[in-house]
């Protein structure tokens, strides 16, 4: 069973479980695993890795995930994940802006210094909530929504997502045995929407994970606490 957040007449919002694929046909995927708990069908409105698990937003008409797709990519929806990075960045809050570049042969993303054919513009910013045990807990805050935003991101910062295969540190994947990303979305903000506007509905609306198991993780791998 699919826990839901909200639903609507035209549009629900659930917890995407880890390793459940958040798009797709396969009788496995969120959209169908919705549909069939739901009784209609479901159509994403923006992407979730299948390793990553989280607060997931669905249209249940294709006119409804349209609006909703396009209300995102003008910024009136804002995603906030928590992530448990390997080290801890020298500024505890800040923005990165850069270039990014996504693969798909490859399926990974790159941080480019000039402009070209597939190349866009990325911007998100974190905040340091906690550190333990050469780990730290942040809070991420997406401004925009490319690939792998905040995997590449913070890859190239140096501090990559424990448990990424990808883009992470081998070492302390292994050492710390995480063998999934420890990256959560757990809140889903839509800022204010005029009344003519038929997304009214979800104006000033803030659905948040009441318990982020990822919380736990960090606390589970912080052996001080459990000293």
């Amino acid at each position: 069973m699919i826990e839901i957040l909200q639903e609507t007449k035209t549009s629900v919002v659930c917890v995407k479980p880890v390793g459940i694929a958040a798009q797709g046909m396969d009788a496995q995927a969120l959209p169908q695993l919705l549909a069939a708990q739901l009784g209609c069908e479901v159509y994403p409105v923006h992407r979730l890795d299948q390793a990553v698990g989280g607060v997931m937003v669905y249209a249940k008409t294709a006119k409804e995930a349209a609006r909703l797709t396009q209300s995102m990519g003008e910024g009136g929806m804002q995603k906030t994940y928590l992530a448990v990075l390997t080290g801890c960045p020298e500024e505890t809050s800040g923005t990165l802006e850069d270039l990014l570049f996504h693969d798909r042969v490859k399926n990974k993303t790159y941080v480019v210094r000039r402009p070209r054919g597939g190349v866009k513009k990325a911007v998100l910013s974190y905040e340091i909530l906690a550190e333990a045990e050469g780990l730290s807990l942040a809070r991420v805050r997406l401004q925009t929504g490319r690939t792998h935003q905040i995997r590449a991101h913070l890859a190239y910062l140096g501090k990559p997502v424990l448990g990424d295969i990808k883009y992470g540190n081998r070492k302390m994947n292994e050492r710390t045995g995480t063998k999934t990303q420890a990256l959560c979305a757990v809140r889903i903000s839509f800022l204010d929407v005029p009344e003519e506007n038929t997304l009214h509905y979800l104006s000033g609306k803030v659905i948040k994970l009441k318990d982020p198991q990822i919380l736990q993780q960090f606390d589970a791998l912080d052996k001080s606490k459990n000293a």
